[in-house]
This record gives structure tokens, sequence and C-alpha cells, in this order.
């Protein structure tokens, strides 16, 4: 509401000078309050008025005749109401038409008078009722707003409890599946055991005991990368950051790596440029990383093919950059690559969790980098992880 002392500023939108100056007389005559009158005689001037105004502050209310020499009718509102959304508009007319009435406030004024039908008290109560609905439907939009935009944050909460819900059970159901294929290895190959330990060679017990501890190890593996991105994703992931000659780190990492080639008879590449000494890093996160993309970009190549691995400091940050020419991985599958149990479709027979990447990725994070994936189809793959220079 208004300030009993304040002055009420009106826009008065008038081709007719007499009774423009009828409705400035009737507005002197009123003893409830002052107001100041603004008159122009052409729609255009009214909104040169307005563009004037451009915090909507200058007036308090509109007054408008329907019959102007650059406008007629309603179609004056439309210009009005989109110049000055918040200022309320009192339409004036010479027909005492109902249907009229109804169709001006529809369309957005916020009341309506007939000139002939026009005294002191029906101005001035025109004028004060039309303020004040003016406030409480800009009231009820801000609160329909905030509403609004209320409802919209709750709906995107619980369609994201709903996801994580949903990625939860997923998250169950592969592991358990996962957990499955070795817990029935191990539980086979025990029965065998134990139901043909007369007949079975010392070979065949050596085979199937090493199926058992490949099996075990398997899935402490597992449960060890699920450990992992358990104590990421709760913020616990520990972090020691030490001094590290980080070419004869990223060289050893190589060497090992050489070790998984089998008869793949793959040339692994390596090679170091810029600055890498000086800084401070987690050894166990960053063997997590560089571990992981080695073994992946060795993985998914195709035999006597190349892996490339650089190491590039620059400023403040370290760049590696591995790179295979192997299947690639589809564009489709790139969106959800490391989310955890989640492979590409075209790896077919190739074995692994799905879950390397999820813990790279987590490990990235964790060292404040970041990671990118470039690949084809058919071409190959480029993992390029970007993490900062930290000191002590």
């Amino acid at each position: 509401m208004m300030a009993a002392t304040s002055s009420v500023k009106i826009l008065l939108i008038e081709d007719n000078l007499a009774e423009a100056r009828l409705l400035q007389e009737f507005l002197k005559q009123a003893q409830s309050k002052e107001y100041s009158v603004v008159h122009v005689q052409r729609l255009k001037d009214a909104l040169k008025e307005l563009t004037r105004d451009t915090m909507s502050c200058l007036y308090d209310v509109i007054l408008l005749d329907l019959t102007l020499p650059d406008s007629e009718g309603l179609s004056s509102l439309v210009p009005l109401i989109e110049y000055a959304p918040s200022i309320p508009i009192v339409v004036l007319t010479n027909t005492n038409d109902e249907a009229l009435a109804i169709e001006a406030v529809r369309q957005g004024a916020q009341d309506y008078l007939v000139k002939r039908q026009v005294n002191v008290d029906v101005l001035v109560r025109a004028l004060h009722y039309a303020i004040e609905r003016k406030q409480v439907l800009e009231s009820l939009r801000t609160t329909n707003k905030t509403l609004q935009s209320r409802v919209e944050e709750r709906t995107a909460e619980l369609v994201k409890a709903q996801e994580i819900n949903q990625f939860k059970s997923e998250f169950v159901s592969m592991l358990s599946h996962d957990i499955r294929n070795p817990l029935n290895t191990i539980l086979l190959a025990a029965g065998l055991l134990q139901n043909n330990d007369e007949r079975l060679t010392n070979e065949k017990k050596r085979s199937h005991l090493q199926m058992i501890r490949a099996a075990i190890k398997n899935m402490a593996q597992l449960l060890d990368e699920v450990s992992l991105i358990g104590q990421a994703d709760s913020g616990k992931l520990p972090c020691e950051f030490i001094s590290l000659d980080l070419e004869a780190f990223c060289r050893q990492l190589v060497e090992e790596a050489q070790l998984t080639i089998g008869e793949k008879h793959l040339n692994v590449v390596f090679s170091s440029m810029g600055e890498l000494d000086g800084a401070v890093w987690d050894e166990s996160l960053l063997r997590h990383i560089l571990a992981n993309l080695l073994t992946n970009a060795i993985k998914y190549s195709l035999p006597g093919g190349t892996v490339r691995f650089e190491v590039i400091g620059q400023e403040d940050i370290i760049i590696f950059r591995i790179q295979d020419y192997g299947i690639g991985i589809p564009e489709k599958d790139q969106k959800r690559l490391f989310q955890p149990f989640q492979r590409a479709e075209n790896v077919g027979s190739i074995p692994g969790t799905g879950l390397g990447l999820a813990i790279v990725k987590k490990c990235v994070e964790a060292h404040g980098g970041d990671i990118l994936v470039d690949s084809t189809v058919g071409v190959g793959t480029t993992f390029t992880v970007i993490l900062p220079m930290l000191k002590l």
C-alpha cells in the first residue's frame, strides 16, 4: 500500500484537451490525497515517457483513453503493459459497454470508467482501487513465482533421488553379478577337489587350486575397487602428498604395464617434456590413475599396435596423455564412461569390471584435476589427464 502522505503520480493519455482538463480539475478537488499529472495526447508519447521511466517508478497509475489519434480501442493496452508491466491502468471510454469493460480487465487493465459518469469520488476511488489491485496481483505473481521455483527445485530433488536410488539398485545388482562369477568358479573347483580327490592328478589339482586363487584375487580386487569408490563418494579418500620423481615413477608404471602385454606384441612408447620436478603427489592416487589408463590402452589395443604415454610439464600443471590405436569407444557410451560398472558396447569378450575409469575419475577429482577423452571407433582413444602441480 501507498503511504498516506505520498503523492499519486498519474500518466494521463487523452487527446481531448477539454476532457483532460476536466479530469485534472477533479483531481485538484480531491481531499484525500495529492495528485501529480503528466498529460500526453498520443500513445507514442506515452511510450516515450515510459521508456524514460526505466525503473517504472515515476508513475503510480495510467489513465488511458481508448480513442487516440494513433491507437484505437484495447490495442493500446498491449504496448503499455509491455513497456510498464507493473503500473496499473484505468481505461476511459465514451460508451458504457460491459463486454468491453470485461475484455479490458481480461487484457490487463485494472478498472474501466465511462467519462460521462466520472466525478471526483468515482475517479479517486477507481485510481486507488486500481493501484491496490495491481499491488495485490504483483504480490501474488511474486508468490506464485517463488512457489513455482520451489516446486521445480523439489521436483528436481525428487528426480535426482530417484536416479540415485535406481543407480544404487543397479550398482548392487551388477556388483552381485560380478562377485557371483568368481564365487561360482571357487565352488566348482572346490567341489571337484573334494569329490574327485583320489582320481585327480597332481597337475589337475594344481590347476583347480590356481583357479581358486585367481577367483579370490579377482573378488578381492573388485571389493577393493568398490571400497575406493565408496571412500571417494563419502569424501574420505585418503591423500598423502609426497615428493616424487615423476619421470622415474611413470617409467616404472610403463615397465609394469608391459608385463601384461602377453602375446599382443604391443609397443609402449613413453616420452616426457617440460619441467616435471618441484611438485608433490599422492602416489596411490597417481598410480590408480595412470595404471588404469595404461592397462586399458593395452587391453583395448589391437595386436602389433602402439600405445603412447606422454608427460608434459606446463607452468603450474602436468599433462598426462595416454593414446592407443585400438577399438575406440562409441560416442553414445562416452557420456557414461566414468560411471561405475559402465562398459562400452563394443568390448565383446574383453574382461573388465567397469570400475577402472570410475576410479580414475574419482582420483583425478581428489587431486584437483580434470580428465578428457577423445575417441573414435576403429581409430583409437586418447585420455588426457590434467593435474595441478601442488607445492608443500
